[in-house]
């Protein structure tokens, strides 16, 4: 027979008492984790694309077939690392040095334009040494946490055209105007759309955020069609037949690969767009190797993979301890997830192509690793965010 003691009673009372209080504080550290799911399977897959359609890029640049490979898990490693510490790094840090962070990207944008080296026709790299910076993707989360900052700054005096315009102006507007001389749309219009997300998460009135947003889709028209080769990219998106040996040539050569995979593909390290057939195919057109050499069943994953990540993230945003948490959230969670749209949306040919990598998958230093790191800042919203909803809030 088992006595119950008064202090047992007592213990499982308060056991019972604390165990929505338990379940409270482990909520923040579970979106944490899945957060970080999708994003170790998306560097799985990215790394073993990597793998097979770098290969072909290194013989022929006459290294061995896995240099290329080599240096990219040397790029996740550093990633992770970066990941690693920022997510201990308090996320209200950045929210106190927001503008020496845009400084310092503009200033390396405005090295971009006079020391940086030119590949394909554009100025958008700095090489130090045996290292290649493209000082845009600094830039990325420069707008994004400088604009967050801002915007919860002024929080009450967004009803004001002028204090919604002028962070977006001293932030947006000045980054812009340094990626068009490089020139760089693609990357322009994804700070934009990040941008835009983070106007529509703060407490400006709609009727400020139309005006911008109105006046940013005017622009983003006329920027397009204004210099010849993107009006060509344009026009070639929207030829049904383009020429499939000029403008047509990366489309066409992506939905045969696409098509050549099949259900399940075509078997891993087996792509045939890879030998020179697709141009880039480890950069910006690794979407086209996954569903070759994995089908649609494969496509189909990494699409899911990064809808999870939207949906967590997301969340995350929503239950961030403060404004400004909510805001850079949001950003970073956004610009992702328009990067990752962008991307496999001009590899299927359902939008045109920008040029932007896949987030956590593409081959390249500066992007896997800053795109790693700002999930670390997610991490850190995410581990000093609320606990779940309860009946009385909102």
């Amino acid at each position: 027979m088992t006595i119950r003691t008064r202090a047992t009673a007592t213990s499982e009372v308060r056991s019972v008492r604390d165990a929505p209080k338990a379940r409270v504080r482990r909520a923040p550290e579970r979106r944490a984790v899945l957060l970080l799911l999708p994003i170790v399977i998306l560097l799985v897959v990215g790394l073993g694309a990597v793998l097979s359609a770098s290969s072909v890029v290194a013989i022929r640049e006459g290294l061995d077939q896995y240099a290329i490979f080599r240096k990219q898990l040397a790029f996740v490693g550093v990633g992770v690392v970066a990941l690693v510490v920022a997510a201990k790094v308090p996320y209200r840090v950045y929210q106190r040095l927001a503008a020496p962070i845009l400084v310092v990207a503009v200033a390396g944008l405005v090295a971009t334009m006079f020391a940086g080296s030119v590949r394909g026709g554009a100025r958008r790299w700095i090489e130090l040494g045996p290292l290649t910076l493209q000082t845009s993707e600094f830039a990325k989360f420069a707008v994004v946490v400088f604009l967050s900052a801002a915007l919860s700054r002024k929080e009450r005096y967004l009803g004001r055209l002028s204090h919604v315009f002028w962070p977006v102006a001293g932030s947006l507007g000045v980054v812009t105007i340094l990626l068009l001389r490089q020139p760089d749309l693609g990357t322009a219009l994804l700070i934009a759309g990040a941008a835009f997300a983070v106007l529509l998460a703060s407490a400006a009135p709609l009727r400020h955020i139309g005006t911008l947003g109105g006046a940013a889709v005017v622009g983003s028209v006329v920027l397009a069609l204004a210099e010849p080769y993107r009006r060509a990219r344009v026009l070639s998106f929207l030829d049904p037949n383009p020429d499939r040996l000029d403008e047509g040539l990366q489309a066409f050569q992506s939905l045969v690969a696409l098509g050549t995979g099949g259900i399940f593909g075509v078997g891993l390290g087996a792509s045939r767009a890879r030998w020179s057939f697709l141009p880039n195919a480890h950069t910006d057109f690794i979407f086209a190797i996954v569903g070759e050499e994995t089908g649609l069943a494969g496509s189909l994953t990494v699409l899911a993979l990064f809808v999870v990540f939207a949906i967590v993230g997301t969340v995350i945003a929503l239950r961030a301890s403060d404004q400004f948490g909510r805001l850079l959230a949001t950003g970073i969670v956004a610009w992702l997830s328009l990067q990752a749209i962008v991307n496999i949306g001009g590899v299927v040919k359902a939008l045109p192509i920008t040029g932007v990598p896949l987030p956590f998958v593409s081959a390249g230093g500066s992007a896997m690793i800053v795109n790693l790191a700002v999930a670390g800042v997610l991490v850190n919203i995410a581990r000093n965010g609320l606990g779940p909803r309860t009946k009385d809030e909102p």
